[in-house]
């Protein structure tokens, strides 16, 4: 079992290094079909639905296949697409390939989401897991700028195909071939029940938040530091990289700290959430903005593995990996409409609107997890 915890790690690194390196190869690709950016970014939407269809079919895919052949599933999916994607095909190909792309990856991080939720002490390995993916996408830019200047974009595909296949491989040899839980009848219909059941509402509504944060923060937090704070070109890019790696960080360090201070996940998401209010405030004051940034970021960190970890208390263990497909993959939506709605805010009222949207985005964060987590918040007793 520690092997396919180690594995799930080095996946995630992996996961996060594709993520990041889309945004490096952006202009070779625009140069290389000679499109414009629009153009070039239905890739975002097709990758998008592949990603939603993931987590839609998760739980059927794990009901029928086991949670190893899921993973070698998703794999496969994703190296067909990435080799499609490497071929340079034409430029729909290219586009319709991202479809499979999101597919792919979304299976994976919701298979292993699934999976180590399921262990002990699922709160501090999910935040490891996700931390891991910080891992990656911190080093995939410089990756994909140290690749280009030596090979041509299709290489960066061929890499991540041949490291797919590989991974898929070790799914294969490590990992159990079922979830590691209590065994329960069996009952029909689990995508309905799923998106029947309160607390999956709840908790979709509150990744749906957590992202819009997250990301609109993240994407637009550059732009506020120069046009608000008017900071330097390079404080700004420095607050920004600080901001993912507070994230990063957080993701490490809360968790083993809520643990010795014996809360329990519920409690230590709960406090993270007032930290993210707190920070957004000072931000928006202008008291240390830079470090406010940073902090907002640490105290983001573990919100989104925690709501994994969370579900197996509040679910029957059978709902759990269909529901954990339904969060991962809807919480793209909040990933995508609430920047979208940071940018026009910005664009029709001015970059100082950022902070008073993401602290309303925090204050609905805080009040959706005080609901959903209700039955966790009590105390543990010695």
């Amino acid at each position: 079992m520690r092997s396919s915890i180690y594995l799930s790690y080095a996946a995630f690194v992996l996961v996060g290094i594709g993520a990041a390196v889309g945004g490096v190869l952006l202009p070779a690709q625009i140069a290389d079909y000679e499109v414009d950016k629009a153009l070039i970014g239905l890739g975002f939407f097709t990758n998008s639905a592949g990603f939603l269809l993931a987590g839609l079919t998760n739980g059927a895919l794990i009901e029928r296949l086991g949670l190893r052949l899921a993973l070698v599933a998703g794999s496969a999916v994703f190296v067909l697409a990435a080799v499609v994607t490497a071929a340079r095909p034409s430029f729909w190909v290219l586009i319709a390939a991202q479809l499979f792309c999101g597919y792919g990856v979304g299976v994976l991080e919701s298979v292993l989401n699934v999976h180590l939720a399921a262990l002990p002490n699922a709160a501090t390995l999910l935040n490891r897991l996700h931390a891991f993916f910080g891992v990656g996408a911190l080093a995939g830019p410089a990756i994909a700028a140290v690749t280009l200047t030596h090979a041509p974009w299709t290489a960066i595909w061929w890499g991540l195909a041949v490291a797919t296949a590989l991974m898929g491989v070790a799914f294969y040899a490590t990992f159990p071939a079922r979830v590691v839980q209590e065994k329960e009848e069996k009952t029909a219909g689990l995508l309905p029940t799923a998106l029947r059941n309160r607390t999956v509402l709840l908790a979709s509504v509150f990744l749906t938040v957590y992202l819009g944060v997250e990301i609109g923060v993240g994407n637009w937090a550059y732009s506020y530091l120069r046009e608000v704070n008017l900071e330097s070109h390079l404080i700004a890019g420095y607050a920004v990289s600080g901001y993912w790696a507070g994230l990063t960080a957080g993701r490490f360090v809360i968790s083993p700290i809520a643990g010795r201070l014996r809360l329990t996940p519920a409690q230590t998401s709960l406090w993270c959430c007032v930290g993210v209010a707190a920070c957004t405030v000072l931000i928006w004051l202008g008291v240390v903005p830079v470090a406010g940034f940073v902090l907002l970021g640490f105290f983001l960190g573990p919100l989104f593995p925690t709501t994994m970890a969370i579900l197996p208390e509040l679910l029957p263990a059978r709902l759990v990996p269909t529901a954990i497909g339904v969060l991962n993959g809807g919480s793209v939506i909040g990933g995508s409409l609430l920047p979208w709605t940071a940018g026009a805010l910005g664009q029709g009222v001015g970059m100082q609107a950022l902070m008073p949207f993401a602290l309303v985005l925090a204050l609905v964060q805080l009040g959706v997890w005080y609901y959903l987590s209700a039955p966790s918040l009590a105390p543990r007793t010695k």
